[in-house]
């Protein structure tokens, strides 16, 4: 029997039963998860880990991070040994805005698509399963996200994206991040609730949605999310 049946099977499952299930269905192969060290994707690792203690993470280096990001992604690497890939875009930041400018203020999708869409295209092609840390309450765009999802890249590429705790709210994460002492990035206690590149992220306004502080409002994803086609 697949692990991916039904999508009734999968809503029905909890986080760490389907975590389970889909460990013991790959047996461990071709598994991967992309974080960008907030706190749903070190909820999704440590979850991961109690399975797959190697599972690989991958982290889109945009070159445009928060340095309190940056220290906190290499405090619990180091912390907890983990297989880390800093997926990297073709130019570096310099090189970048020499050739382009400062693109991720006039064209944040362009900007996006060649620093963190193209570079993590390129990391997922070994492959199968594709762990995640979105969640439906985060924004309007995640509302019909389900938890596992076939889809298919640009190259033909099929996978299947398993985002476990689509159903959990803020309160849940944090809740399970406390009880099993899992750090917090720091920029959370500023007021940030969705973190991504430094230029395109400010504290939302009271009320708002998770995301609605990134990129000055203009759009909800960077289009790492939204690129793939599901299958």
């Amino acid at each position: 029997m697949s692990v991916i049946e039904t999508s009734v099977d999968y809503e029905a499952t909890s986080a760490e039963a389907l975590v389970e299930q889909v460990v013991r269905e790959s047996q461990g192969k071709g598994v991967c998860l992309t974080s960008s060290f907030q706190t749903e994707d070190m909820v999704v690792l440590h979850l991961l880990r109690q399975h797959l203690p190697d599972v690989l993470v991958i982290f889109l280096e945009t070159g445009y991070h928060f340095k309190e990001l940056i220290a906190y992604r290499d405090r619990m690497t180091a912390e907890w040994g983990l297989n880390l890939i800093n997926a990297l875009p073709e130019l570096t930041v310099p090189q970048y805005e020499a050739q382009f400018g400062k693109l991720h203020i006039v064209q944040p999708t362009a900007c996006c698509q060649a620093r963190k869409v193209e570079p993590l295209m390129r990391s997922l092609e070994p492959f199968d399963w594709w762990f995640t840390g979105l969640r439906r309450e985060q924004s309007p765009t995640r509302a019909g996200l389900k938890k596992v999802e076939d889809h298919r890249t640009p190259t033909g590429k099929h996978l299947k994206k398993v985002s476990v705790l689509a159903d959990w709210n803020w309160a849940r994460v944090t809740e399970y991040a406390q009880l099993h002492g899992i750090p917090q990035l720091e920029l959370y206690a500023r007021g940030y609730t969705s973190i991504g590149c430094e230029p395109c992220t400010a504290i939302p306004e009271a009320g708002a949605d998770a995301r609605s502080g990134r990129w000055g409002g203009k759009k909800l994803e960077c289009g790492i999310h939204t690129f793939s086609e599901k299958a």
